[in-house]
């Protein structure tokens, strides 16, 4: 197979209006798509302008074409600062198959390799170059910039997970606040910033921190996509102990409904071993991930997912920020995730092929104490503000309220962004799939478990108060003659998980909250709704096993919607060796297999079956450089097939 290059670029002058028809033509010819989404057209116009912008797109959203494209209109330089090795690894990849030129700068790379990058840069033989905010603002590297940008050879400087630049986000890094230093070496070159994961007041920060402005000197107004991302179905569950068995059950689900990977996130490394263990016994190949492995190690758990060679990775939260596998059809996370920008950023990383794909949160009320004493040492060993502190805790508490609130998820997550939410139902959730049961006596059930509270003098913890509302003749209990309570017996009817599932759900809604050593103690509303004053909704989700939420799943609207015509079974079997060909093909590149080509383009191959180039050049996700390296073998499977 012979690898493509790109043909001679025309050129489009900063300080003019950018010609659509040249980023249409640079994004058919390399990449093969037909059309741009309208932000992503929009912010690509911007960067090849010159000017400045922040361009917020959920996890999915096409980001990195933003500032790929620009420097085959221009025939300048961009300059993408990213914050992972595995990430910018498998963005020049990628880039190199479509025979884009692009590199990257890294500490993977060794002092020869690194020498040679930088010649390469200087000769003008890249288009795009990759590295660390590290390296970005130290002496060498910004004298590079200047030099670059004196030449007129450098167009733009891309921040990826800009974020992280913001003490309000979920994932702040100190050294992303020094990238302003970059101004002063190339004040001429326009600056973009991208991020998945931006509130209005995080996307405010970055627009300050970084001193974005228009071409009349105001700050810019951030460019914001959809956040709805309606091929997920997302479904929050009550844990059963430590989650296995129902992390085992959906990853089964998964591989009834065809191929895919899985990502289980865990809080900590600890857990992420011993469910992977439990995983293995349960039958499925699963594998650990966190920092505290040996490098090879983790790197080869990273490398086997994203060939498609291993298929579940129980994980820590870093995982998958650098792993653009587009065909992961389960995030489960096994616990309560941090904040709501780092449950979004997660579970996006479900169905970025556009397919179908599952997000399941499985939560208990002791998840929310563990991440609040995690928060507060690590401001103890960083030394962080009060203020940075109290932000990380009211993240929490939003998670928390997402987790325990029957809302449409969907519509929850638009409106934390500051988006409006205006479908009625969005089909694709346990909330919208009558999958969760409105409690009809709610308000009696919440002002029992507050008496409760109450009765046991807000001290223990949420296991040991079910247990007295629920009769419990434990020793324990006889020991604090918490038997001999008003209370004691009160919801002797009830299982525990599903009492364990409205603690969670007082919680949220500011009734309870959880003290020091995991004790239930009062929230903000928990007087007023013990006195009738406040009324609060409960609902019975799925995962109780209560005899009303035991309901069967239903399939998602969005997935009747995206697969209207279902691979017939002769598509299907074509669709599965076209699979095992794209494997073949990026073992021998030594490639992931989303490189050759997505799934999305797989399964439009198998259903249009094209019998010659100009057909499968109409395929979307088939480029001139794909076409001339693999077409020829994929268009002969496709004939056999």
């Amino acid at each position: 197979m012979k690898r493509a290059a790109l043909g001679p670029l025309t050129l489009c002058p900063v300080t003019t209006a950018p010609d659509n028809s040249l980023i249409l033509d640079a994004v058919r010819r390399v990449w093969g798509f037909d059309d741009l989404r309208p932000l992503q057209a929009r912010a690509i116009e911007l960067a090849v302008a010159g000017r400045d912008g922040l361009v917020v797109l959920p996890t999915g959203g096409g980001k990195s074409l933003c500032y790929q494209a620009p420097p085959l209109v221009t025939g300048r330089l961009t300059v993408v600062l990213s914050p992972l090795i595995a990430l910018m690894r498998d963005q020049v990849r990628g880039l190199e198959l479509n025979g884009y030129p692009a590199a990257a700068l890294h500490s993977g790379l060794d002092a020869e390799e690194a020498r040679a990058t930088v010649a390469r840069l200087r000769a003008g033989e890249l288009k795009l170059i990759l590295c660390a905010p590290e390296r970005a603002v130290n002496p060498g590297f910004k004298s590079l910039l200047a030099e670059l940008a004196d030449s007129g050879r450098l167009g733009a400087i891309a921040i990826d997970e800009a974020h992280c630049i913001s003490q309000w986000g979920h994932d702040f890094r100190p050294e992303y606040r020094r990238l302003r230093e970059l101004r002063e070496v190339a004040p001429g070159v326009g600056m973009q910033a991208f991020t998945a994961t931006a509130t209005p007041r995080v996307r405010e920060d970055i627009v300050r921190q970084l001193g974005l402005r228009d071409e009349h000197g105001a700050l810019v107004v951030p460019m914001v996509g959809d956040f709805d991302r309606p091929n997920l179905t997302y479904r929050v569950r009550a844990r059963r102990g430590d989650g296995a068995e129902q992390a085992s059950e959906a990853i089964g689900a998964m591989h009834e409904r065809g191929e895919g990977g899985a990502i289980v996130y865990c809080m900590s490394r600890a857990k992420t071993e011993e469910l992977a263990g439990k995983l293995r016994a349960a039958g499925h190949d699963a594998e650990a991930y966190h920092a505290g492995l040996n490098p090879d190690k983790r790197h080869g758990v990273e490398r086997r997912f994203t060939n498609e060679q291993l298929d579940v990775v129980c994980a820590t939260v870093a995982f998958g920020m650098g792993i653009d596998r587009s065909n992961v059809r389960l995030v489960a996370h096994a616990n309560l995730p941090k904040s709501v920008e780092a449950y979004q950023q997660e579970a996006g990383r479900a169905g970025r092929d556009g397919l179908e794909a599952e997000c399941l949160l499985l939560t208990a009320p002791g998840d929310s104490v563990r991440w609040r004493q995690l928060i507060e040492r690590s401001a103890g060993e960083t030394g962080a503000s009060d203020d940075s502190t109290a932000a990380q805790i009211e993240l929490l508490n939003e998670m928390q309220r997402f987790a325990g609130t029957l809302v449409c998820r969907h519509k929850a997550l638009c409106e934390h962004f500051g988006q409006a939410f205006t479908k009625e139902s969005c089909g694709a959730c346990d909330v919208c799939l009558g999958e969760t049961e409105s409690e009809p006596d709610g308000q009696r059930i919440a002002q029992m478990i507050l008496s409760g509270v109450a009765r046991t003098g807000q001290s223990y913890g949420a296991g040991h108060v079910v247990d007295v509302l629920r009769g419990s003749g434990s020793e324990k209990i006889g020991r604090a003659g918490h038997d001999r309570l008003s209370v004691f017996g009160l919801m002797k009817d009830r299982r525990k998980a599903e009492v364990m599932a409205f603690v969670d759900q007082l919680v949220a809604a500011g009734a309870l909250e959880v003290g020091e050593f995991r004790t239930l103690r009062f929230g903000a509303r928990g007087a007023a709704v013990m006195r009738g004053e406040e009324t609060v909704r409960l609902g019975l989700p799925m995962g109780t096993r209560s005899a009303g939420s035991e309901r069967p799943e239903r399939r998602s609207r969005a997935s009747s919607e995206l697969e209207a015509r279902p691979l017939s079974v002769e598509e299907k079997r074509l669709f599965e060796s076209l699979r095992a060909l794209r494997k073949s093909i990026a073992e021998e590149l030594g490639a992931p297999p989303y490189v050759v080509f997505s799934d999305a383009t797989l399964r439009e191959l198998a259903r249009s079956r094209p019998a010659d180039t100009r057909a499968m050049l109409r395929v979307k996700g088939v480029g001139p450089a794909k076409l001339e390296q693999f077409g020829e073998a994929f268009l002969a499977a496709i004939a056999s097939g």
